[in-house]
Parts: structure tokens; sequence; C-alpha cells
């Protein structure tokens, strides 16, 4: 080999590649990379599209977009290496909120669910049996992938014996030879045993057997008719729907996304999402059916919050000052065992809590009955309330006194040791020295631990499923509800259907509220650091 290409960098006796070719090779496949995530997007793109989801299908392509853009234009090739993380932000935060602020502005809830176009594919597949339709006996068939058909038997106008074979999505087929019996297999399908029949059943009896004018249906459990009629038929001039059974006509009310009867009566189900604007809000305020509970339920949010983060602080803090007593003898060990609660999982822990509550067996609220204390744990909404409170406290005062524990190590002793020599009192060191230094650190975690008790989903739900029930209310509200399990109740129903437009509306009125407290809060952390900045 040469001696320029032994400078050139190539290793004597043997091949290998240059620095360009390495660079020729990495954007290569930089590219096809690219190009499968260009791929793979669009076939995502066009499945949201096809299933009626056309945000998730922005999202995806905004995402793909600025992925390509990132790697394309070299001024902004060293933002790559954050586009993973900026998919997901958009993905999982960003889209998410949009969604939901939109979702505030429609009648989106139980029976308006569906887009306009959706609902009335709904309707128009609905069949009827008219008149002079014949009546068969049925045997239900299956191919080998999944595909059912019916062996009908029975007798035309005149008498006389007929059978037929109707698959799904084809042409009915004529039985030339009626047998006594149906045929173990045909045509491909074999008959299903009556067990397999039964568990089939709930599926089939809403499919049209058959194609075009010539259909069949299941009308009973031994009992088909053919032909069938479409019972809903969609006028897009008048936009309208026209019931062919009865001639009854519903007109569409883009208002509130219904097919309402001209001369009056209940809707068209289903019903489909329209905007309505302020509507949700408006309820919100005006409706006293829905502003009464959230009132209160508001109510009870605040006091939640602020009395589990000033018992959780108050008890972390005095076992923090306890251990922090170097005359404590088995500090560590008391530590480790005062953690215990903070180790054990939510769920576990509010239930043991449940057990020792319970009216009839728990241990607690039998030795407090005993001593003539009833306390309805379960029934009486004070009750509850002091007994969330409880159980919240012993969940988070470890995690106080965790933290206190290394605020209260971080305080200078010569503070301590200045204060005493001007004759300072143990109860003057700690409001004028202890608490003010300490919440320059616990501040922030204050704010958050007030911002996480607000939206405490778990132990409302665990505890009593937000019981005891309001009196004469129209929404699905308890009297220990806080606003996050309040809105999950209307969104995800309870007893009544879900309002997912009502409950968006009332999660935004959170975020404003967590929001408008948390800046209101940052202000008193402000005064804590000047505070402690003149200690």
């Amino acid at each position: 080999m040469s001696a320029a290409a032994s400078k050139a960098g190539y290793p004597k006796g043997g091949l290998a590649f240059s620095k360009q070719d390495t660079n020729i090779v990495v954007i290569g496949l930089r590219y096809f990379g690219l190009m499968i995530l260009d791929a793979f997007a669009l076939i995502l793109v066009y499945g949201f599209l096809q299933d009626g989801n056309p945000g998730l299908a922005l999202v995806f392509a905004v995402i793909t977009i600025g992925a390509n853009i990132f790697v394309l234009v070299p001024s902004l090739f060293p933002i790559k290496w954050m586009t993973p993380g900026l998919a997901l932000i958009t993905l999982l935060v960003i889209y998410p909120v949009i969604y939901t602020v939109l979702t505030a502005f429609t009648n989106r809830s139980d029976g308006h669910i569906l887009t306009k176009s959706q609902a009335v594919d709904l309707i128009e597949a609905r069949q009827y049996v008219p008149d002079g339709a014949l009546l068969y006996e049925w045997t239900l068939f299956r191919d080998e992938d999944g595909n059912y058909a019916l062996w009908l038997a029975g007798e035309d106008e005149s008498g006389a014996p007929v059978a037929a074979f109707a698959p799904v999505d084809s042409p009915i087929i004529e039985i030339a030879e009626v047998l006594a019996e149906p045929p173990a297999t045909y045509e491909g399908y074999s008959q299903l045993d009556p067990a397999a029949r039964t568990q089939a059943l709930g599926e089939v009896q809403s499919l049209v057997f058959g194609k075009d004018e010539d259909t069949a249906g299941i009308q009973g459990r031994r009992q088909a008719a053919r032909p069938l009629g479409q019972q809903f038929v969609y006028d897009k001039n008048t936009d309208s729907i026209t019931n062919q059974q009865d001639g009854t006509v519903y007109v569409a009310d883009n208002s509130t996304g219904d097919f309402l009867p001209e001369r009056g009566g209940d809707p068209l189900s289903p019903g489909y999402q329209v905007n309505i604007g302020l509507r949700n809000f408006d309820r919100l305020i005006n409706d006293p059916g829905l502003s009464g509970p959230l009132v209160k339920v508001f109510a009870w949010t605040v006091t939640f919050a602020l009395m589990s983060v000033l018992t959780t602080f108050t008890l972390g803090l005095f076992m923090a000052m306890v251990l922090n007593d170097p005359a404590i003898p088995g500090r560590k060990i008391l530590r480790s065992l005062l953690i215990i609660p903070y180790a054990i999982p939510g769920i576990i822990a509010i239930g043991v809590w449940r057990g020792m509550l319970d009216p009839n067996l728990g241990v607690i609220a039998t030795a407090l009955d005993s001593i003539g204390l009833h306390i309805g744990w379960r029934t009486d909404p004070w009750g509850v309330k002091a007994g969330i409170l409880l159980v919240n406290l012993w969940l988070g005062y470890p995690y106080m006194m965790l933290i206190c524990s290394g605020a209260l190590q971080a305080i200078p002793s010569e503070v301590y040791e200045a204060a005493a020599v001007d004759g300072a009192k143990p109860g003057q060191r700690f409001w004028q020295i202890t608490l003010p230094l300490l919440l320059i650190t616990m501040g922030p975690l204050l704010i958050g631990s007030f911002t996480y008790n607000f939206n405490n989903y778990l132990i409302i739900e665990a505890f009593n499923a937000g019981g005891p029930p309001f009196e004469g209310t129209i929404t699905p509200a308890g009297q220990s509800d806080i606003l996050i399990s309040y809105t999950y109740r209307l969104a995800f129903g309870g007893g009544r259907g879900a309002d997912y437009g009502y409950a968006s509306a009332i999660t935004i009125i959170i975020f404003v509220i967590v929001a408008a407290i948390t800046l209101f809060q940052f202000r008193f952390t402000r005064r804590w650091e000047e505070s402690g900045a003149n200690v």
C-alpha cells in the first residue's frame, strides 16, 4: 500500500471505508429510517381518518412533519435528539388538553358520541319485517373464516315446503330439493351444534342475511323473516329520516344533535355530536340541580386539600423534630418504622383502614362505640370526611417527616446558638427561626402536596366511593366527592349515563382553580424566602 494511502487512514494489507463513505452510509440509514417512520405514520393517519378520528390523525401528521423538518433542515438537526420527547408531550399532554377543551363546547354524552354521518349510518342499518314477509325456521351455519349463514325452512304462500340458504352479504340460494333435515355441511359452511348456536345467538341476531332487496333476519329463537325492509331512510336534501314502517318523519335538530319527530315525541337514537357553545358552562352556573352539589363539592375539595397539607405537615414536622433530638435512642430504627405507611401501596392501606373503621367489625369503630362515641364512618357525611382525613394523614405524614428531617439538618446550628445567647426561648426559636427557614425549602413541596390532594381521586374512591350521596340531585354526586371524583362520575357514568361535555367543562374549571391557587401560594413562598433571608 502506498504511503499516501497509509496517511489517508487505510490499514496495511486491508480495506476500510473513508470518513466520507461512512457519512454517506449514516445519511442513507437516517433517510431510510425516516422513510419507514413516514410510511408507518401515513398508515396510522389513514386508519384514524377511516375511523372518524380526524383530531388524532392531525396530531400524528404534525408529529411526523415535525420529525421530518428536524432531520432534513441542517440548522434544526440538533433538535432531533428532542424529537421523541416532543412527540410524547404532544401526544400525551397537548392533545388531551386540546381535546378536553373542545369537548367542553359539545354535547358529547351517552347517545351523542357519534358524528352525524355515523349516527345516520347506524340508524339506516335497522331492518323491520314488512307486511307479507314469510316466516321460516332457521338453522345456523358458520364457515372456517367465522362467517355466518342461515338454513331457512318453511312454506310459501301456497303452503308448499321451501328451503333456502342465506349467507351474510351474499345472495340467498334457493334449495331445489327440500330436505327433511338441514345437512351437516353446505357450500363450505358447517352446521353449529346447539351449544355453539346459543353462544353465537347474541352476535347473529343483529345480522342481515342475504343481499340487496332479498334479505332475511332472525326474529326469534327459532323464527326468521324474509324479506327484511330498511326501516329508516335518510334524505340529505331535507336533512330528515323517514320511518318506512309507519311514515313518521324525523327532522335533524343541529342545535341539540337529535333527529326529532315532526309531530312531537322521543328523538331517534343515537343522536350525534354538535357544538353547543357555552351551554355546558351555563348549566354549571345556572342549573340548580347541577350547581348545588358542585358548590358543596368544591368547598369540600378545597377543605380536604388544605386540611390534608396542614395535618400531614404538622405531624411530619413534629415527628422530624422529635427524632432530630440526639437524646432519642434508636432514632434510625424509629424513622424506619415510621416510614412504613409510605412504603405500603395506598390501595392496600386504605382497605385496611376501611376494615378498622367498619361500623360492625372494625376494631376502631367498635372500640369507640364501647365508650359511647358513635361515628358514622361510612354513612354520616362528617364521619366519612373525618375518616378520609384520618387515612390521608396516615398515608401522608411519612413523606413530610422525611422532607422535614432533611430540611432541619440543613439549618446551621450557629443560628440557634446565637438565638440562645440572645435569650430566645424554645418557642421563639421555633416560630422565628425554624419555621421560616423550613418553609423556604418546604414551600414548593407544600404547594405540590396541595395540588396532589386537590386531585386525589384514589382515597375518595377507595374509602367510600364518594358517598353518602346527595339527595335530590340530577347528577351522580356524593357528600365526600371532590371535584375530580365528581367529574369522573359525570364523564363515565354513575347510573345516569356519561356526560363528557359537562365533565370537560368542569375539568377546565378545575385547571383554572388549581392554577390560580398555585400562583397565589407561590407569592407566599416568596414572602417566606424574604423572611428567611432576614433570619
